[in-house]
């Protein structure tokens, strides 16, 4: 073989590998499976190796920074933790049913079966209880923050005079920092919600609100631009049928705007759930974002691996939040390609 021939046949090779990353030559099956399966688990093993060889180099001061097989490790472990956590609970359950069946057998007044039955597991929670905890708090602030923003979207992409009146504030308050929003919130829910028999924890409230609060923008500059950019010629044929407003806005309006609302709800949950975490570290409030700072100050030799344990656990979710957002938009819009972004 020639230099000129071997030179020829690099270039050409080079062109056809760039093709393929670049998915022009993905025309068979064979290709696709490759693109989609085999490219993403070779980048996923390039990643383990680089970190894993990476984390070899790094000292800190509690130690060797983990690598993948401490992380997993510790993923065991918190399992385990839990899984006794819960065996601990249903043994707890299990000797107050027993007494309670004394008590009852015992023919002992009401009060005394109440206070029985009132008593309830304390055990410190576990990391999947604290995702739970997480999921509930940002499920609770989203949705809310949603209820709110959809409607100030509509009716700012609607009425270019609630746009010019709402869109200063909104320019406001959108870049404000969820840590300088939490003290605010905190002393608002602390003053204003007081009860002797309280429905919501003021800790479960702080997080959620506070997330509402940073989750709502992105839905509502989204929303208002969706509205404001349905076809004209909708909107004329909505006039010829002499919809009222309602009826436009709900058969014309809104599925017409659902693909940038739903962008605006992806970005506004991402928001929310980085929020949440940041929350939940400051104001050490239950959930994940709690767990991590609870293990950096613990300081213990393992403390690093369970502080990334709870890292990919938390992007892990979110990326799984955002997938489930696609879904629900393929499911409910007319963009059916939204899925495949």
């Amino acid at each position: 073989m020639t230099l000129a021939t071997l030179k020829t046949f690099n270039v050409g090779a080079w062109n056809r590998l760039l093709g393929y990353l670049a998915g022009d030559q993905v025309n068979t099956p064979i290709s696709r499976l490759a693109q989609s399966v085999l490219v993403p688990v070779a980048a996923l093993l390039v990643f383990l190796m680089l970190w894993s060889v990476g984390a070899k180099n790094v000292e800190t001061s509690l130690g060797q920074l983990p690598g993948p097989a401490q992380v997993w490790e510790q993923t065991v472990t918190l399992y385990n933790e839990h899984k006794e956590e819960r065996a601990k609970e249903a043994a707890f359950n299990e000797r107050m049913q027993k007494r309670l069946d004394k008590a009852i057998a015992a023919g002992k007044p009401q009060e005394t079966l109440d206070k029985i039955e009132a008593r309830r597991y304390t055990g410190v929670p576990t990391f999947f209880d604290q995702i739970v905890t997480s999921l509930i708090t940002v499920a609770t602030g989203f949705l809310l923050g949603t209820i709110i923003a959809i409607p100030i979207g509509i009716l700012c992409g609607m009425s270019p005079t609630m746009y010019r009146a709402l869109n200063p504030i909104i320019q406001l308050f959108k870049p404000v920092s969820p840590l300088a929003w939490l003290p605010l919130v905190t002393m608002v829910v602390s003053a204003l919600y007081v009860t002797s028999d309280p429905l919501f924890q003021k800790s479960f409230l702080t997080s959620a609100i506070t997330v509402t609060l940073c989750c709502l923008w992105p839905t509502v500059i989204n929303t208002t631009v969706g509205v404001s950019s349905v076809s004209k010629d909708l909107l004329n044929v909505s006039r010829v049928l002499r919809l009222n407003w309602f009826t436009k806005t709900v058969k014309i309006v809104v599925p017409s705007a659902m693909p940038m609302m739903f962008t605006g709800l992806r970005l506004s949950l991402g928001i929310g759930w980085m929020v949440l975490i940041a929350a939940e570290m400051l104001a050490q409030n239950p959930g994940l974002g709690k767990f991590v700072w609870d293990e950096f100050q613990n300081g213990s030799s393992n403390s690093l691996a369970r502080i990334m344990v709870a890292v990919l656990v938390i992007g892990l979710i979110g990326f799984a939040l955002d997938r489930g957002m696609l879904l629900l938009q393929r499911a409910v819009s007319w963009d059916k390609n939204a899925v495949l972004r």
